[in-house]
């Protein structure tokens, strides 16, 4: 077998594979003989069939599987020779083999970069650090008041902290748009679930008025077919109701599972889920951070199928999936650049992934389930799965090896438990 291989510009390859035709045509032909004595035809003993017959019958098929076959598997022979790692699948042209005739077939594909050197780690992170205080526990029982709060309807003027139940239609120069009406929907004034300014044009208004809103949808608004238009909604008002709190003791702390805890109990609880809650968002921000970091000072070109493909795996997590944008494609792009430079960390570093913190992630799944040991078998009993959580336990480890030993300038920052949740849904858009 002789190979060679053409670089065709950037990381694109063209290999050339020679076979000798004596590979195929003995390959051939022991097919052929072992079908002698299978073949039944008319006027032959069965296993007596001549093989220039059976040659004449079957000698073009067979021969063609055995060049596809040959091509597969001198195709991994001659990538292995060269010490060839592909990125995808390559297209393969074959030109027909004849009897007596070498196999020759033209393999074009991509390679992965190779990157020459230790990665550059010259970047700096900033780590926040929070406290949870009694005032934070505070606010955030106040919203589970406010969460179980009941309606008690007034007679007077809404004010904000009221609830109003509204009929409304919106229009925009004159015609309707998707989701434009709304019936006996309860709006809380100053809760910000409505577009900007409608709720600020309800303060004021009394059960069976009805009035006009006049607001303008933001740019950035979802729905882009009115991002940034103006819009007219006729609202009929059928209810002001003041909201009443529950009281903040034990009675409360039982509608959230605190039977024989109390309100100490839901005081903890409530604390503990904040700490799990801080704790994700920090460890997210660093590995952000640090991610932006690899990509920031080590550019590296990657293969065109490979973003290609992250771009349709991207439009089938879409809710209507659709041509691809260049917002996709930017993203697609960044992926791929990321999976290229994560690999290379723990190439370069020998990073094995950690079973225990695999067995420890797997679990801390399971433990949201009714019977979580079944889970943890569930995953465990499918390497599909488990790999998925392999992989994302490895881009941690990565994250801290980083962190731990690539000599980055690591800059603490206090800020407080609101602005953090609040910058982590900025973030999230």
């Amino acid at each position: 077998m002789q190979v060679s291989v053409e670089n065709t510009g950037g990381l694109e390859r063209r290999m050339i594979v020679q076979v000798p035709a004596e590979r195929i045509d003995q390959e051939v032909t022991s097919r052929l003989q072992s079908m002698k004595s299978s073949i039944r035809l008319d006027g032959f003993r069965p296993g007596k069939v001549p093989l220039q017959v059976v040659e004449k019958k079957y000698g073009t098929q067979v021969r063609q599987e055995v060049i596809e076959q040959v091509i597969n598997s001198t195709l991994h022979e001659a990538l292995t020779q060269e010490n060839i790692r592909p990125a995808g699948e390559p297209t393969i042209t074959p030109k027909q083999a004849n009897p007596g005739e070498e196999l020759e077939f033209v393999a074009t594909f991509e390679i992965f970069p190779e990157i020459e050197g230790r990665l550059n780690y010259d970047f700096s992170i900033t780590r926040s650090i929070v406290e949870i205080g009694e005032a934070d526990i505070t606010a955030m029982l106040e919203k589970l008041r406010s969460q179980r709060a009941t309606g008690s309807i007034v007679s007077r003027k809404a004010q904000t902290g009221d609830q109003v139940v509204i009929d409304f239609e919106g229009t925009i120069d004159g015609n309707p748009f998707a989701g434009n009406k709304g019936e006996q929907a309860p709006v809380v004034l100053g809760s910000d679930s409505m577009i900007p300014g409608f709720e600020d044009q309800l303060i004021g208004v009394s059960a069976g008025d009805e009035i006009s809103i006049s607001i303008t949808f933001p740019e950035d608004y979802p729905a882009g077919d009115v991002a940034g238009k103006a819009a007219e909604f006729k609202v009929t008002v059928h209810s002001v109701s003041e909201m009443v709190l529950p009281e903040l003791d034990d009675d409360f702390a039982r509608a959230f599972g605190m039977e024989d805890k109390g309100l100490e109990g839901l005081k903890a609880e409530v604390t503990n889920n904040m700490q799990r809650e801080l704790n994700s968002i920090v460890a997210a921000d660093l590995k952000e951070q640090v991610f932006s970091g690899l990509l920031d000072n080590n550019p590296v070109e990657v293969p065109r199928n490979l973003i290609d493909g992250e771009v349709a795996e991207l439009q089938s997590q879409q809710d209507t999936p659709g041509a691809a944008t260049a917002q996709l494609e930017a993203s697609a792009e960044r992926r791929v650049k990321l999976g290229v430079l994560v690999s290379e960390v723990i190439k370069q570093n020998q990073l094995q992934v950690d079973p225990d913190r695999v067995r420890e992630a797997v679990e801390t799944v399971a433990a949201s389930y009714e019977n979580p040991e079944e889970v943890i078998q569930h995953y465990y009993g499918s390497q599909e799965i488990l790999a998925g959580v392999q992989q994302a336990v490895m881009e941690d480890q990565v994250v801290d090896w980083v962190l731990e030993n690539a000599g980055l300038e690591i800059q603490d920052e206090q800020t407080t438990f609101d602005a953090l949740v609040e910058a982590a849904k900025q973030s999230k858009g």
